[in-house]
């Protein structure tokens, strides 16, 4: 089973491809995607890489946590489940628009 890698502090150069072909180094990726802006496009700095298998994932996080690419050290750890968050209200300033 696949396992789910959280990639912090990249380049804002860093694409899908170079992180893959950098962490494919430490074994099968399945998949790797650098988080982008929806406006803007600009990478938001940190993305997630699934390696295919836990030896993968795990040989991963040891080469890679604290190490360079692209001129930054990554902080490479398991990500964790996304945190279910309460619905945003409508309006401004989190307060109901009243017109």
């Amino acid at each position: 089973m696949a396992k789910r890698l959280y990639v912090g502090n990249l380049s804002y150069r860093t694409t899908n491809d170079t992180l893959k072909d950098a962490f494919s180094q430490a074994g099968a990726v399945e998949s790797a995607t650098v988080i982008t802006d929806k406006m803007s496009g600009r990478s938001k700095g940190f993305g997630f890489v699934e390696m295919v298998n836990d030896e993968d994932a795990a040989k991963a996080i040891e080469m890679f946590n604290g190490k360079d690419l692209d001129g930054r050290n990554l902080t490479v750890n398991e990500a964790r489940p996304k945190e279910s968050r309460p619905p945003r209200e409508r309006g401004f300033g989190g307060r109901s628009a009243r017109f």
